[in-house]
């Protein structure tokens, strides 16, 4: 009976050491599946209230500017045109918009273009990607704050020509 006794007591630690290692890899499967749940939730959300803000912009009138010629950083260059996406103005109704002035935007294309390769354009991929970046910065250039109230002239940029030589 003493073997038995001495076998019993061998037993529980080791039946102890794995409950607590289960135990302990049960709590770093729950906190980060918990950690992981709520990050995914509060992106959700940011994004749900982006895209709702962005759902009460009315369209407005599209400026189509004058294609230019940009010179790529390997001696190549990129004739690109580009029409700005007004938000049409609470006192017009909707297609109706102020002119906008394409200066600003054409100053951008320059800057962010420029400085690219006929290499870095030619991934479909990787133009959409500078396309993405060139929006958000002339949308934000045609962005105006007054009294604390954000008001938006430019929701969005469409490239009406994109020729590289």
């Amino acid at each position: 009976m003493a073997k038995k006794d001495k076998g019993d007591g061998e037993s529980k630690p080791g039946g102890m050491k794995k409950l607590i290692v289960i135990g302990a890899a049960a709590a770093v499967l729950l906190a980060g599946g918990t950690g992981a749940g709520v990050f995914m939730l509060t992106k959700g959300d940011t994004a749900a209230a982006a895209t709702t803000e962005e759902e009460h912009l009315e369209p407005g009138d599209v400026t189509a500017l004058d294609p230019i010629s940009v010179n790529l950083a390997d001696g190549h260059y990129l004739k690109i045109g580009v029409a700005l996406q007004a938000v049409a103005s609470e006192a017009g109704g909707h297609g109706s918009s102020t002119t906008l002035d394409g200066s600003k935007a054409l100053d951008l294309v320059i800057a962010e273009f420029s400085n690219l390769s006929m290499t870095d354009l030619q991934n479909a991929e990787q133009r959409n990607h500078y396309k993405d970046e060139l929006q958000e910065k002339i949308i934000e250039a045609y962005t105006h704050e007054v009294e604390e109230v954000e008001t938006k002239q430019v929701m969005g940029i469409y490239l009406t020509q994109f020729v590289m030589q």
